[in-house]
């Protein structure tokens, strides 16, 4: 069964990680379309997919490894019963990605567990 990719969701109602897309959609289309397409690979393949392009960094965050030209694309993930939950993203052009963006993925992680209704975005149909 494919897992359902959810965004996390901020108690104030933004969901970081759809914001950056949706951002990058308009001023990259080429790293867009490669993030989009690593997020899809990961929904088929789940906890199959694995290095280059997806890693367990700890404490059940994982990583999603895309890189246009020099720039490195980083979607820091978890798993949460059948379900991913996108977390945070981190954009660099040189050297490893910071660390805050690893322990804001953490602290995101814990909250989505503890409540994972609250922290689950949801389009508003109109």
């Amino acid at each position: 069964m494919t897992p359902e990719v959810i965004f996390y969701k901020e108690p104030h109602g933004r969901a970081p990680v759809l914001e950056w897309l949706r951002h990058l959609r308009y001023t990259n289309r080429a790293a867009y379309a490669a993030c989009a397409a690593a997020i899809l690979m990961l929904a088929l393949l789940g906890h199959n997919l694995r290095r280059p392009t997806a890693d367990l960094l700890r404490d059940g965050i994982y990583e999603l490894r895309i890189t246009r030209a020099s720039v490195q694309y980083r979607i820091r993930y978890s798993f949460h019963g059948g379900n991913l939950a996108l977390l945070d993203h981190v954009q660099t052009e040189k050297g490893p990605p910071p660390e805050s963006g690893l322990e804001r993925a953490l602290r995101r992680k814990q909250a989505f567990e503890a409540d994972p209704e609250a922290h689950t975005y949801f389009e508003l149909e109109t």
